[in-house]
């Protein structure tokens, strides 16, 4: 099972994110736009989605609202920079949304949710290496 999806249509972002996780040894899948995010969500169930509110094609809520009527239990996170989205962000949590953070998300707080989220025991093991958010930013 893969652990967790992320979707960001930021490329450098979306290397950030990969890396961080990988390099604490999570199992990551990517998409760049909404459709794609339901697609592989469909396809893959991922443990944990951290997806982008703001994306081509599809925006994340939408995309969200699709991952949940699949998946009554889908653990979504939405990271965004726009605030006017309020009503989005509140009828979101509404029908399930984990939480929405403002962009960008930080290391520490990407690694708790992927800890706190993801199943895979090796995962839980996994260790945060205190020296990566210096090398990454």
């Amino acid at each position: 099972m893969t652990a967790i999806l992320i979707v960001e249509d930021d490329e450098e972002l979306l290397n950030l994110y990969v890396e961080t996780l990988e390099i604490n040894r999570f199992s990551v899948q990517t998409a760049i736009n909404g459709e794609e995010a339901v697609s592989k969500y469909k396809h893959i169930h991922p443990d944990l989605v951290v997806m982008d509110g703001i994306l081509p094609k599809m925006d994340g809520y939408d995309a969200f609202s699709q991952i949940i009527e699949f998946d009554k239990n889908a653990k979504v996170v939405i990271v965004t920079g726009y605030s006017e989205f309020y009503e989005k962000n509140k009828l979101a949590l509404e029908q399930g949304l984990i939480s929405v953070i403002s962009k960008p998300i930080g290391v520490d707080e990407l690694l708790n949710l992927a800890k706190k989220y993801c199943k895979s025991s090796e995962n839980k093991n996994s260790t945060f290496n205190p020296n990566l958010e210096r090398s990454i930013n």
